[in-house]
């Protein structure tokens, strides 16, 4: 499960990271992004990589309201293919969620004690995504999105048994292919990243709470 996750990092790096032509919006860091939230996603849109923002919490074109969504933040890579939610989205509305790091709470007894995971570069990096586009009754526009799980790497196992699947930076272009609808090759994307290149450690419980938003959410515990 992926329930929380960051995004401090400068647009001018997210720009270059995710091969952005050009950058037309404004973001403020977030420590604690938290589902329901707005947040930064790179579709393929006429050729080119384009930053937009999303709701998170997939609410499907066929949904009677929104609050379908907050149960919909993830998708498990194993059944995408097979759930009518989102088999059509893995074919054709595909995205790259936009973070530097992640929560996950690891279990001690009666406890959960947050770990902040992350790249050991520190730098930003793509959650593979699929979103849809829904409109209430009243006219109004949503697109929104999910963020894909899958079987955990040898860093994120003795912490939980799911991690949200974050994409090569060589994958990216097959990801957000629009001409690439084929599950056969689409699915072998959706790989564990390699432990040896990310790094966990035990953060403050301030992260339990979605309107803890600073930089201590991140700094290790004592």
């Amino acid at each position: 499960m992926c329930g929380r996750f960051t995004l401090h990092t400068d647009l001018s790096q997210i720009q270059k990271a995710f091969q952005l032509d050009h950058v037309a919006l404004e973001s403020e860091p977030s420590y604690n992004v938290a589902p329901t939230q707005s947040v930064l996603a790179v579709v393929r849109q006429e050729g080119e990589n384009v930053l937009t923002r999303m709701r998170w919490g997939l609410v499907p074109s066929w949904a009677k309201d929104m609050s379908i969504g907050s149960k919909m933040i993830n998708a498990r890579a194993e059944t995408l293919a097979e759930k009518p939610a989102f088999k059509r989205l893995l074919k054709s509305r595909r995205c790259l969620v936009v973070a530097d790091g992640f929560y996950e709470w690891r279990k001690n007894g009666t406890q959960k004690i947050p770990m902040y995971i992350r790249l050991k570069s520190g730098g930003s990096f793509g959650f593979a995504g699929l979103y849809d586009t829904w409109r209430s009754p009243d006219a109004e526009t949503v697109v929104s999105c999910t963020i894909i799980t899958g079987a955990p790497n040898e860093l994120v196992a003795p912490i939980h048994d799911r991690m949200p699947v974050i994409l090569s930076r060589q994958a990216y272009a097959e990801w957000l292919d629009p001409a690439n609808s084929d599950p056969i090759r689409l699915l072998p994307l959706l790989t564990p990243y390699p432990p040896r290149d990310m790094e966990a450690f035990a953060v403050s419980r301030l992260v339990n709470a979605p309107a803890n938003n600073s930089p201590e959410c991140i700094a290790p515990a004592a």
